[in-house]
């Protein structure tokens, strides 16, 4: 749980400038939300690359690893796992 939570709070913080928890929900689309894009996404992967020492490959720089918190999280989750 601890590894969504970054992942929330560097949303929050850069993309919606808020600290604020209730501001987005888990499920919703940073996508079709307008939250980010595809400047947005490569901030996203750096974080991640670096908070987690993750490498991303471009083949899964993809809006279905990146659409919600939840599917962010479980990209990672998955990546580290690996």
């Amino acid at each position: 749980m601890q590894q969504r939570r970054q992942i929330k709070k560097f949303i929050l913080e850069n993309f919606l400038f808020s600290e604020d928890d209730s501001a987005i929900g888990d499920q919703d689309s940073l996508i079709r939300g307008g939250i980010i894009d595809s400047t947005g996404i490569h901030e996203l992967i750096f974080f991640l690359e670096e908070e987690f020492k993750l490498s991303i490959v471009p083949d899964e720089m993809v809006p279905a690893n990146f659409d919600s918190i939840q599917t962010v999280n479980d990209f990672v989750s998955r990546k580290l796992a690996g």
